[in-house]
């Protein structure tokens, strides 16, 4: 895919290229490796935003790890949350006792990740962290929220590429763009 394609023509700017995000996720992985040496976590993908994400994270992780999946929405069409978290699908195995990894493609307002990991601490997780490919802080409405594994942190802006859309497009874009308000106007 190149910078020619209508997808980057929709784009202000490129914010993160495909060479940056292989290397921090590569790092991302070690730092994993390295602070669960002995575990087996469970790897909560986040679905759909964080699956390219997730995917290329599990392969940079040399542990015994198993992995599942949730769906929750709190966006809809729109780009900024509207505060109502929704559970779409839920994990498939049960999280009592066991050591999880919420892998998030963004944080923003923390809301919709404060809600899951509320969920899941009631649920009896023994350790709960969370591995975010982009974090926000200049949104965050949770003050105390904690990302303990951050590949990137960008400004406030509205972002695509790499697992992350607008209206469900932009998702297969190697890279994170910065997307032109000409393109979602008043979503």
């Amino acid at each position: 895919m190149n910078g020619e394609s209508k997808m980057y023509q929709d784009l202000d700017r490129i914010l993160v290229n495909r060479d940056e995000i292989r290397e921090k996720v590569k790092e991302l992985g070690k730092r994993i490796t390295e602070d669960y040496k002995g575990k087996s976590p469970v790897m909560v993908c986040i679905l759909k935003g964080a699956c390219m994400f997730f995917t290329d994270l599990i392969r940079e992780v040399d542990l015994p790890l198993s992995i599942d999946f949730m769906a929750i929405s709190s966006y809809g069409k729109a780009t900024k949350t509207s505060g109502v978290v929704r559970v779409l699908k839920d994990l498939d195995q049960d999280v009592l006792g066991k050591d999880v990894i919420i892998v998030e493609d963004i944080v923003d307002t923390g809301v919709t990740l404060s809600y899951l990991m509320e969920m899941l601490v009631h649920r009896g997780a023994a350790s709960l962290k969370v591995a975010a490919l982009l974090d926000k802080t200049a949104r965050r409405k949770v003050p105390d929220l904690k990302v303990d594994y951050v590949c990137f942190d960008i400004p406030d802006a509205f972002v695509v590429g790499y697992g992350l859309d607008f209206d469900q497009k932009y998702r297969n874009l190697p890279d994170i763009g910065v997307l032109s308000p000409k393109v979602y106007g008043d979503a």
